[in-house]
């Protein structure tokens, strides 16, 4: 009962929002007027000037942000999606912040109660204020009883049922949309509510947090340039994730980089090559790499943290990126087309030639600039403006890595002005291509299909090894069916008949002029004899062609 409340609740606050700021011509547009309640167009109608002095793009903005965290946090997913969006609705939707107030909680008693444990045997002091609060969770620094230091990530109280009535409300009106609005149609805005969707729900679960950590620690376990956050499980919950607290400096501060005795050219380099691995080498990697999200500890390691959210690439998909890339660096167009068909979710292009002289234009693109001046955010926005252009669909794991990289090229950029991701790329790039044609890996990979094809034959389905038996004893029958052979057969027998009925009558007229006896009625009674079966037949042919 509680959850249908909520959902009831906040179905009638969206509409309240959207003609609060000014979008009353949305439902008008989509004959959507008539779900729209009275009560709700009187008292917002006199507020409409006011709110009509921003523009159209800020009002989206100031929407999104009143009604709630995560429509917010929607509108901060559709910022990275500059092939689908206006520039300047781009603009407002980064400037989206989570307006939430500290929610006050008793963290010592909500420990006890959720992990059923006695504070006091595992923690020496726990902060009561929050160190930081967003609108999922809230987070609280604290100490082991051991002498470690921790944070406490603690999810906020009932933000679950908030969460999934939105949701709920979200996929129905993207079905709805793309009935009444071409455009949201072309966009695939129910595709992208659903990976909004999947997103969010990872983010809600801690376990799912907990288990991105340990993964990316594995994946990076012999690689000294790099710290992953420790966490402890018996502290943790799917509410609750107790880690390691990071004491150390962003990134991006260049003064304590020094201070140090780092470099900010080799820092920029190294945390570039880091990522570099996390998505070619693994698969798996950081979804928000912005500066706030990556550290630098004393002893010069890079850490990043806030693994709610992570992108995946699947061995398939990964194979296929980096396919894609080999082909961009040679250059060659008809290549990256037949990839780029394997990798979409969607490839509806209409005209595949006009599609080969844009990639061409890039590839142009990319010659025209030096490695010091080519800049790779806006190499990847025209491409992504090619694949929207030519209703090419990727996936949005796809999309994140494309912003994770911007943000880390930025990042790079900023420790040193003259670093350029495609120059670092090449040696990667050149050391796949050699492990490809290694002529082990290939005699690897022919041997996993030699395998996969006697596993297939020894698992034959038995029919089908019924159907090899039947061969071999000469008992196999086919039997097939021609689609209108019936109406062929039925006309081909009526021509038959015609030319039976014609070759009679000839036949007839021949005998009656011969004069051969006997005579009937002065007429040869063979030929007589042919013009009445003639007669009777083509009388029955008549009344066949009309049934």
């Amino acid at each position: 009962m509680a959850i249908f409340n909520q959902n009831i609740k906040r179905m009638l606050e969206l509409p309240r929002v959207i003609i609060k700021y000014g979008f009353e011509e949305f439902f008008k547009q989509g004959d959507l007027e008539r779900f729209v309640p009275k009560r709700v167009k009187k008292e917002y109608s006199e507020r409409i000037r006011e709110i009509n002095s921003y523009t159209f793009y800020e009002r989206v903005r100031m929407a999104l942000e009143e009604l709630g965290p995560v429509y917010v946090k929607f509108g901060q997913m559709l910022s990275n999606r500059k092939d689908i969006l206006p520039e300047e609705l781009i603009v407002e939707l980064q400037k989206l912040q989570d307006n939430v107030e500290v929610e006050k909680v008793n963290i010592s008693q909500k420990l006890n109660l959720e992990l059923g444990i006695d504070v006091d045997d595992y923690f020496s002091g726990i902060e009561e204020y929050p160190m930081a609060s967003a609108s999922i969770g809230q987070v609280f620094r604290a100490k082991l009883k051991t002498g470690e230091k921790v944070v406490i990530k603690v999810q906020r109280e009932n933000i679950r049922p908030v969460v999934e009535a939105d949701l709920g409300i979200m996929k129905n009106l993207s079905k709805t949309l793309e009935r009444y609005y071409d455009y949201l149609k072309r966009m695939n805005i129910s595709e992208i509510v659903e990976s909004f969707e999947k997103m969010l729900n990872e983010e809600l679960s801690l376990n799912n947090e907990l288990n991105n950590i340990l993964r990316f620690a594995n994946n990076f376990k012999d690689d000294k340039r790099i710290h992953v956050p420790a966490v402890y499980k018996e502290l943790s919950n799917d509410r609750i994730l107790t880690m390691e607290m990071i004491e150390g400096f962003k990134i991006t501060d260049i003064e304590n980089i020094i201070k140090i005795g780092q470099k900010p050219e080799k820092v920029a380099r190294t945390g570039l090559d880091l990522y570099l691995t996390q998505f070619l080498k693994h698969g798996f990697f950081h979804a928000d790499p912005h500066p706030g999200n990556i550290f630098i500890k004393e002893n010069e390691q890079i850490v990043f943290i806030d693994f709610g959210a992570m992108g995946r690439l699947y061995p398939n998909e990964r194979e296929l990126l980096i396919s894609l890339i080999l082909y961009s660096l040679k250059k060659d167009v008809k290549k990256m087309i037949e990839v780029i068909r394997e990798l979409a979710i969607k490839f509806e292009v209409a005209d595949e030639k006009k599609l080969e002289r844009e990639l061409y234009g890039l590839m142009e693109m990319i010659d025209g600039n030096s490695l010091e001046t080519l800049d790779v955010v806006v190499l990847f926005e025209k491409a992504r403006k090619i694949f929207s252009d030519n209703q090419i669909l990727l996936s949005e794991d796809i999309y994140l890595l494309v912003k994770g990289i911007g943000q880390i090229e930025g990042i790079g950029r900023h420790l040193d002005p003259n670093l350029n991701i495609t120059k670092v790329m090449y040696p990667y790039m050149d050391k796949i291509a050699r492990e490809r044609m290694n002529p082990i890996n290939i005699l690897k990979q022919n041997a996993f299909k030699l395998e996969t094809f006697s596993d297939n034959w020894l698992t034959l389905p038995t029919d089908l090894k019924m159907i090899l038996e039947k061969i071999q004893k000469n008992e196999l029958k086919h039997k097939h069916e021609i689609i209108g052979f019936e109406k062929f057969q039925k006309t081909f027998e009526e021509l038959v008949l015609a030319i039976i009925i014609s070759s009679l009558f000839v036949g007839s007229s021949i005998l009656a002029l011969a004069n051969i006896p006997p005579k009937i009625f002065g007429i040869s009674g063979l030929g007589l004899l042919g013009f009445v079966i003639a007669g009777i037949m083509g009388m029955n042919l008549f009344l066949k062609s009309k049934k």
